[in-house]
């Protein structure tokens, strides 16, 4: 943009999942855990408790010995009982920059919704904007799939803990 700005690109994708919030939300923020789930993805823990402002991660997306590296720091953490929960990232590597934020909210007891939105720099200016649609749906289809395996897999985990 001309006024320095960078071009951003937003996606959120939600997901309702038939766990309680606090639940979802430890599956969800489990950053190791999110390699069992996640696409062609490892994340680790690399600095912090993982659940407080300046912690920060790395998460690897790729197959085999080719892959992009995704560094973030946590910016904000809101959890509270009974209330909302949500976490933003500043992603800060050389490929991946901008926002990650992760919402859980409660529709009921035993029932809460993921928002995974992204709000993504794109690089490379007039070809980054020109780029965007053409790997927005590869991009969606990839979070989805992901979202769909992360709900699965809380659910069973979640029936299994409580005997059902």
């Amino acid at each position: 943009m001309a006024d320095g700005t960078p071009d951003r690109a937003e996606l959120t994708i939600p997901v309702d999942v038939g766990v309680p919030a606090p639940v979802l939300w430890d599956a969800v923020t489990d950053w190791p855990g999110q390699s069992e789930w996640m696409l062609g993805t490892r994340v680790e823990l690399t600095g912090g408790d993982g659940r407080s402002v300046g912690s920060t991660l790395r998460a690897v997306t790729g197959a085999g010995p080719v892959g992009v590296a995704d560094t973030m720091e946590i910016t904000e953490w809101t959890e509270q009982e009974g209330g909302p929960r949500r976490c933003v990232v500043r992603h800060t590597g050389n490929v991946v920059r901008g926002e990650g934020v992760f919402a859980v909210v409660e529709l009921g007891p035993r029932r809460s919704r993921f928002l995974w939105t992204e709000l993504l720099d794109l690089p490379l200016g007039a070809l980054g904007r020109a780029g965007w649609p053409l790997v927005r749906p590869a991009f969606r289809a990839g979070v989805v799939h992901s979202l769909r395996r992360m709900a699965r897999h809380t659910e069973e985990r979640h029936r299994a803990g409580a005997g059902a």
